[in-house]
């Protein structure tokens, strides 16, 4: 079964009210965390929407979105689960390298079809245990009367935020490419080089 492709970060590039939790601590967090949504989106919006860009200059930029917000590498290895701990230094870096080149490419050329969506964020609230911000959201897409619910889980980096899962409908995508990815695996007796294969098949068809 081939893997489906990761999802959170188109959710994102195509396009805040809270509910109160008492703690001056949690609202500052919670408005910090709407502020850093609704500016990521802005900013990915602005930078690859312009359909005169070249697909050089729109992987390039997405590549460094992707980087700039977004917890890669920390993404990368909860998908991989448990291989992740008998893979070798070497695959680790090999595997990290495809998931973020997988995830650029599958969709650096939708972004030239954009056609004014929009994020609007409904409320947010702190995760008082691990300290994250479920930011919750609609999609509102053109011509369409059903928005799409997404939640976008952030974890503070400093002064800052990183998005490490997406939620569309209630299911997480992060989750759902975890069980793609181990199924992969568990066909080929966990042999990282068959999920490479999978992944760079992937790459070269999109690219």
């Amino acid at each position: 079964m081939p893997f489906s492709k990761p999802s959170w970060f188109a959710l994102l590039l195509v396009l805040c009210c809270f509910a109160g939790v008492g703690a001056s601590r949690a609202d500052d967090k919670s408005v910090r965390a709407e502020a850093f949504m609704q500016g990521v989106a802005d900013e990915a919006v602005a930078a690859l929407t312009q359909p005169a860009l070249s697909r050089d200059e729109r992987e390039t930029r997405s590549r460094q979105l992707l980087n700039d917000y977004f917890a890669v590498p920390a993404i990368g290895q909860w998908v991989l689960g448990r291989y992740w701990r008998t893979a070798t230094p070497s695959e680790r870096e090999t595997y990290l390298k495809l998931f973020e080149d997988l995830i650029v490419v599958t969709y650096v050329d939708r972004f030239k079809r954009y056609s004014g969506e929009t994020l609007e964020v409904t409320r947010s609230l702190v995760d008082e245990g691990s300290g994250d911000v479920l930011v919750s959201s609609q999609i509102v897409r053109p011509g369409s009367n059903r928005p799409l619910d997404v939640s976008w889980r952030l974890r503070p980096k400093g002064d800052e935020f990183k998005i490490i899962d997406v939620f569309v409908e209630g299911v997480s995508l992060g989750q759902t490419q975890r069980a793609e990815f181990t199924a992969t695996l568990s066909r080929n007796q966990g042999k990282m080089e068959a999920l490479f294969d999978e992944m760079r098949k992937r790459i070269a068809h999109e690219s």
